[in-house]
């Protein structure tokens, strides 16, 4: 195996701890070179995280590249673009994924500047196939079909990058399944030396304070979510009471929190956040393609519309026609009774 034959993944950490996105990503890695018969590779840097090197060969990767190195304790653009700008002159790997991240939005661009390659931003898919370059009169075989929505949402664009390597994406949070952690799975940890230059160290990390969020959308098992049909605050007060007898959260369309109803942190969709929960409850929200694309995969979609034709029951498993603020409270009436029965009855 050559050392182009493979697929990298950039593998993003904090708090001692592999993003999620990089683990995702690994997963889809994998799938990616059981196609092509590549290798996945890891890309970590950080200090002391050689454990981290371990679980993401749990995930999925043949080889972790392990820069470990007390500058690289704390993610900074040019340290880590060093080290990546570096091992990929040097091995040429045929497709570069990162994290849609802010910090992987932030090492991306640079990385492919410095290699002379393209980027495609936020895919929301990935897939194998061949691509007709006219003006070549040639057919490029296995290149990376990255895939995103374009024009504001209204388009679903599939972008190649036939001439140059590495094929180089960036991937949206929760757009790709985690892969179960395999125990079993070996792989070789290979250490490698940074190679620094005096200018990798222009900015200087005085302190670091990290916020962990409040709203954990990506991880909720239930989200009941509002848009354009929830036009006051005590609207949305039920359908955060409806997210509570289930154990969920609440969440909005973009519509929603424009309108002041609710805080951005908690917007599903192309500019939110990408979920997948078992019970996504879309409650006056019509399902324009930008909010869908954030919760289509959701593994059971209840939508609750006064319009019969709204986009969102085009994905929905369970339609009611009817106006939230009626439906909502008459659900949130029959599982406290449902409740009561079951208290009862013990």
């Amino acid at each position: 195996m050559t050392e182009q034959q493979s697929i990298w993944v950039f593998i993003e950490h904090t708090d001692g701890q592999v993003a999620d996105v990089s683990l995702e990503l690994t997963g889809k890695a994998r799938d990616l070179a059981g196609q092509l018969g590549y290798e996945v590779v890891g890309l970590l840097c950080g200090h002391g995280v050689e454990e981290m090197a371990r679980d993401v060969i749990r995930h999925g990767a043949d080889r972790v590249l392990l820069a470990d190195h007390p500058e690289l304790a704390y993610y900074r653009t040019l340290p880590y673009a060093r080290v990546a700008i570096t091992e990929a002159r040097r091995r040429r790997p045929e497709i570069f994924l990162v994290g849609g991240t802010p910090n992987g939005r932030d090492f991306a661009p640079r990385v492919a500047s410095a290699l002379r390659c393209g980027l495609t931003a936020d895919c929301t898919d990935l897939q194998i196939g061949d691509y007709y370059l006219r003006r070549q009169d040639a057919t490029f075989r296995n290149l990376l079909y990255q895939i995103r929505p374009a024009f504001g949402g209204n388009l679903v664009a599939t972008i190649v990058n036939p001439t140059t390597r590495p094929q180089m994406a960036t991937v949206r949070e929760g757009v790709m399944r985690m892969p179960a952690a395999d125990a079993s799975r070996t792989g070789v940890v290979e250490a490698v030396t940074p190679e620094f230059e005096p200018g990798d160290f222009a900015l200087e990390v005085l302190s670091r304070q990290v916020r962990h969020a409040t709203v954990k959308l990506k991880d909720a098992p239930v989200i009941v979510s509002g848009g354009a049909g929830i036009t006051s605050a005590e609207e949305f007060a039920l359908l955060r009471d409806l997210a509570n007898l289930l154990g969920g959260e609440v969440g909005a369309s973009r519509a929603a929190v424009d309108a002041g109803l609710i805080g951005r942190e908690f917007q599903v969709g192309q500019t939110g956040t990408t979920v997948r929960p078992r019970l996504y409850i879309a409650a006056g929200i019509s399902g324009a393609i930008q909010h869908r694309a954030g919760m289509d995969q959701s593994s059971k979609i209840i939508a609750i519309n006064t319009d019969p034709n709204a986009p969102m029951f085009q994905v929905a498993h369970y339609r009611i026609v009817g106006d939230a603020a009626e439906v909502v409270p008459m659900i949130i009436e029959a599982l406290r009774e449902r409740s009561m029965d079951q208290r009862a009855a013990e």
